[in-house]
Order: C-alpha cells, then structure tokens, then sequence
C-alpha cells in the first residue's frame, strides 16, 4: 500500500492526523505530508482509517 494525498481536494482538516500522527502531519502552512507513504503491515488499518476518514476524499491508497 502506498498512501497518497490529492493537494487540490486536502483542504488541511487534519482528521488523518489525529488518526495517524505518525504517517501524516500539516506544517506551518496547513499543507498535509505524509511522513510514511507505504506504511508497515502493522500501521495498515489505521492508513485505512485515515483515508475513509478524509473529509474531502483527498487520500488514497495506491497499490
């Protein structure tokens, strides 16, 4: 699984975040990173979490 984010739907809500602080983050500039792309088996379901969680269906999960 590789997690990717949409920059012109993140509108920078921070949901994932408070999902998975470890795999995304919002700097200064409320733009979301994300600090592990591809995730461990272990981190899957929060990843999934966070992209069902995605208020404005900007993250994804790439294969």
């Amino acid at each position: 699984m590789e997690i990717r984010v949409d920059p012109d739907r993140c509108e920078a809500n921070g949901v994932c975040v408070g999902i998975a602080p470890d795999l995304f983050e919002l700097d200064d500039d409320d733009v979301l990173h994300i600090t592990d792309p591809t995730p461990p088996a272990e981190r899957t379901a929060d990843a999934e979490s966070a992209i069902a969680s995605c208020p404005r269906a900007a993250l994804f999960a790439a294969e």
